[in-house]
């Protein structure tokens, strides 16, 4: 039996087979896979919860939508909307067929600047329509932590809020109309208008329970759970518009949705008041209700500490002294008020310390905010910590008893977690060290789950107060509401609904709260084979608990290149689920511990998976749970490959720095017999190398070769008076700019000697190994990056500085994780890049006044280094620097194979390309305008796919010093 033909896993096991579903919906033209890489990515979202679906239809209209619910009619089968999966109660999965919107209904209809309105489509992202509003001085107001990602049409499902919801309310309190298809294929229009008429059942059943409507809903502002029936209500106009929203895809499918708009604030004010803790902190919350808060957020300092940890101290702004803080956001018209209300906010807080942030801190403090749920999901030890308790609300004045409870509750049952949240309306976010690996997992995790929906009960609360109740509370409802709250949900689901074919096992009927549970449901797996090639700190069982790290949050979905990020170059290119960090995890927990695929690392799924994965590193570093994908891609191929015949391209890439040096002494023959007409062509071929690449040529003289025969005597006056007086520095001369760049490596030396700085070079050839690290030569690579640790060890203690990005990363990165030791560590923290180097001295810069600078960084050194050093060398030489987001897409090997050609120059349109097409028609100073790039692979992309030229900062310090280099 094929993975196409296996039982469906999950809800139901009475659907049709796979094969029958998707030869339906393909016969209906609809853009469809049942691939089983695909079904692996789209199995969870950013919940617990797994559901193999059995097809993944991506509707680009109504029509197709139509389709699609003929086909789930004719055969019994569910169907499950999704936008960006990000739903952390398990509302975006199903085994039945689940409709993508993200991919092709993403629009913005039309916007109204005047009547500030839009129309959109259920797949736009929240930020697209940011964006298109902002250009109006208008905003959405409801913004999730997700909406770098989140879809129009989830938050609807869900009624989602974010922080901001003290000032703007929930999706559904600006949601002005809605057009929505029911299962039958009727499409209906809803607005302002009481549509009595077109539902008048409905309108009976509610006339019939309006005092159970008004008993048990509506109740308090962020109380979500179940149906929102208050807004049937005759005083509310009975308007089945806004009760849509939160009936999480269970009442029909929206097709588009028209949403208010609102001015954006004329001045904010942002305020940090600290706290010894967080239950001090949410006792203050109902403070606020006296002043202009738009959101007022509780932010515990463990969260800091993961950031710290990941990023370094820099990566957090000074905050007042506490261990909890309220982070605050004011806004108003005039600002000497608003000023006025920010400073008696303090004065009336009950907090220990207070501080008023500037607008880069609270950028900071909400960016660290935003990526919350990554930063709570394992504990100080290393163990997981998960959602299912992560959306409760309480009224307001009763938040600071709720928490001490909870605390207390969550010692009565021995776990463990972090709260923060929206404490400005009650709303507690929260992940729990549920041991859901263990035997007796679940039942753990039921207990306390039924015990805290008791406590949030007594407190008149809610087991959901955005996220929706999915799979993870749904079965919890009874414990809120009396039967005849519950009959009444059902009753009205039934009358959309009457088959449960949108969504079942949300809210009616649910599916038992421990069922299907990622980490829980996976039958017992015989390990993976083979020792494991990388060293994976923090988790326990290695590859197999690193693949886990991945809660599904999908901040690689985010359009990232345009806030300065990378994360995910190759989802961004192909806007397929499968190949962004989120997807490809999903595929390698399959692998692991899944039933979809075989536990091999040769699988032909896992191999698609990583295929377009460019090992930027990025999500190592701007994943909230640190998802490292290079590593995992690296371990697969390696494993994959073990005493087997390789790719073409792992040999001809993955030694070309042993190749280089091969050559070297015929370097000018070489070139030339490159260039004959179709030496080239078949060599590329013979190399698995894209017949559109250039071959690199190679430098008639080394650096290597210039520095032996340099003439020292002649180096230059003032730069042998002013020696040592800055110390000394290791040049790593990587491979790359040693044979193909060597004018790089002559710079620095200038730079760093007219500093005053004494350069030396190791001796014997050194290679930090990259090529055979991305290639998944791991034990090759071992040797390698063994040999050159222990060249650099031998230096002292000195800083190594270098000018490729890549190799300095991998000295810095890589090294710990495949060697080691004490050694690597060390050589490891004396890594440098030439800015960060040259201001950690003072070393004086040159005037860069009137030089306009489009910089794109290498990927690893955003991720493992950091740009910062870079800025502000370029800000405080009088340069003015636009540094671009996304990867350039060559991505060392990446975009040089065969295959890879078209999602390479895919990557470089995100943001690469745009940029040298704007500095070609901006009217700049061509004599004054440089394209920074000091990757050799960020480098070759701009050679190749455009006229301009990538220089490097090492050239660009020279040429601004006046020293004897060429013009950059």
């Amino acid at each position: 039996m094929t993975t196409s033909e296996r039982p469906l896993t999950g809800q139901s096991d009475a659907l049709p087979a796979v094969a029958d579903i998707v030869a339906e919906l393909a016969q209906a033209g609809l853009e469809v896979t049942a691939d089983p890489a695909d079904r692996a990515a789209y199995s969870s979202d950013a919940s617990l919860f797994r559901l193999v679906p059995a097809a993944i239809v991506f509707p680009r209209g109504a029509d197709d939508v139509a389709a699609v619910l003929a086909v789930s009619r004719r055969l019994g089968v569910p169907v499950t909307s999704r936008g960006a999966g990000t739903s952390i109660a398990g509302n975006a999965i199903g085994t039945g067929i689940v409709l993508d919107f993200s991919r092709h209904m993403t629009a913005v209809l039309d916007l109204d600047p005047a009547a500030q309105t839009a129309w959109v489509e259920p797949g736009c992202v929240h930020a697209t329509l940011q964006a298109a509003a902002r250009v109006h001085g208008l905003r959405f107001g409801p913004d999730p932590s997700t909406h770098t990602r989140c879809t129009i049409g989830g938050m609807i499902g869900n009624n989602a809020c974010g922080p901001r919801a003290l000032g703007y309310g929930r999706t559904g309190a600006n949601l002005l109309a809605l057009t929505v298809m029911l299962v039958d294929g009727t499409i209906v229009d809803l607005d302002e208008t009481n549509p009595a008429a077109l539902f008048p059942r409905l309108h009976a059943l509610v006339a019939d329970h309006l005092g159970v409507i008004r008993t048990h809903l509506g109740t308090f502002s962020r109380q979500v759970s179940g149906y929102g029936l208050e807004a049937l209500l005759p005083e509310n106009g009975f308007d089945v518009r806004r009760a849509f929203a939160g009936s999480e895809g269970t009442w029909g499918i929206v097709l588009a949705a028209k949403m208010q708009l609102v001015q954006e604030p004329a001045h904010t004010a942002a305020v940090v008041l600290g706290y010894p803790d967080m239950v001090v902190a949410a006792h203050d919350a109902p403070l606020l209700s006296d002043f202009p808060v738009a959101a007022c957020e509780g932010l515990d300092s463990r969260m800091l500490d993961r950031v710290v940890a990941a990023k370094g101290a820099e990566a957090v702004p000074a905050l007042p002294a506490g261990a909890g803080w309220l982070v605050v956001e004011l806004t108003g018209d005039d600002e000497a008020v608003l000023a006025g209300q920010t400073q008696r906010l303090i004065a009336e807080a009950r907090a220990g310390d207070a501080a008023v942030l500037d607008a880069g801190a609270a950028a900071e403090v909400w960016a660290i905010r935003a990526d919350g749920a990554g930063l709570v999901s394992r504990t100080p030890d290393g163990r997981d910590a998960h959602a299912g308790w992560e959306d409760s609300a309480v009224p307001v004045e009763h938040l600071g008893d709720y928490l001490r409870d909870l605390m207390d509750l969550l010692d009565e049952h021995g776990l463990w977690g972090i709260p923060y949240g929206h404490f400005g309306d009650g709303c507690l976010h929260m992940r729990v060290d549920f041991p859901l690996d263990a035997e007796r997992g679940t039942s753990v995790m039921r207990d306390f789950l039924v015990a805290a929906t008791r406590l949030v009960a007594r407190y008149g609360g809610s087991v959901s107060g955005e996220h929706g109740d999915g799979r993870a509370r749904s079965e919890l409802l009874p414990l809120l509401y009396p039967p005849e709250v519950m009959d009444l949900f059902r009753a009205v689901k039934e009358l959309f609904d009457p088959r449960h074919l949108l969504g079942p096992g949300v809210i009616v009927d649910p599916d038992p709260l421990d069922a299907s549970i990622r980490l829980a449901q996976l039958p017992a797996r015989a390990p993976l084979s083979a020792e494991l090639a990388f060293a994976y700190p923090g988790d326990a069982e290695g590859f197999a608990s690193a693949v886990h790290r991945c809660t599904g949050v999908g901040k690689c979905r985010a359009d990232s290149a345009a806030t300065g990020g990378t994360m995910c170059p190759s989802f961004q290119a192909t806007r397929d689920e499968k190949h962004s960090t989120r997807g490809r995890a999903r595929v390698l927990q399959e692998m692991v511990s899944g039933d979809l695929l075989a536990t091999a690392w040769d699988s032909p799924a896992v191999a698609e998976a990583l295929d377009l994965c460019l090992s930027c590193k990025a999500c190592g570093s701007e994943c909230p749970t640190g998802t490292d994908m290079a590593t995992y891609k690296a371990e697969v191929l390696h494993q994959s490959y073990r005493g087997r015949l390789r790719p073409r391209s792992h040999y001809s890439l993955g030694f070309l720095p042993q190749l280089a040096r091969a050559v070297t002494p015929l370097a000018s023959l070489v070139n030339r017999v490159a260039r004959l007409p179709g030496i080239g062509t078949v060599g590329k071929r013979l190399a698995g190398i894209d017949s559109r690449r250039t071959i690199p040529v190679f430098a008639p003289t080394t650096f290597r070769s210039w520095w032996s025969h340099r003439d020292t005597a002649r180096a230059g006056t003032a730069a042998r008076s002013r020696a040592d007086r800055l110390g000394e520095v290791v040049l790593f001369a990587d491979t790359w700019s040693n044979h193909f760049a060597p004018r790089i490596l002559s710079a620095a030396v200038a730079v760093l000697e007219h500093a005053g700085v004494t350069v030396r070079i190791v001796e014997q050839t050194v290679c930090c190994g990259l090529p055979l690290i991305s290639t998944g030569q791991l034990d090759a690579a071992r040797t390698n990056l063994g040999e050159t640790v222990a060249a650099l060890e031998a230096t002292g203690d000195v800083p190594i500085v270098g000018v490729e990005p890549s190799c300095l990363a991998t000295l810095r990165d890589d090294a710990q994780k495949l060697l080691g030791g004490e050694a690597a560590a060390r050589v490891g923290s004396r890594v440098q890049t030439l800015a960060q180097f040259l201001l950690s001295v003072g070393a004086e810069l040159p005037d860069l006044r009137g030089v306009s600078a489009t910089v794109q960084p290498h990927c690893h050194q955003s991720a493992v280094l950091g740009t910062a050093a870079d800025r502000e060398l370029l800000s405080r030489a009088g340069a003015t620097a636009r540094f671009l987001g996304g990867c350039c897409g060559l991505a060392g090997n990446f975009g040089v194979e065969e295959g890879h050609y078209e999602t390479s120059v895919a990557v470089a349109e995100v943001a690469l390309l745009p940029a040298l097409r704007d500095v070609r028609g901006d009217g700049a100073d061509p004599e004054l305008s440089v394209v920074l790039a000091d990757g050799y692979s960020c480098r070759t992309q701009i050679a190749d796919l455009s006229d301009a030229r990538g220089v490097s900062l090492a050239e660009l310090l020279a040429w601004g010093h006046g020293l004897d280099t060429p013009r950059p």
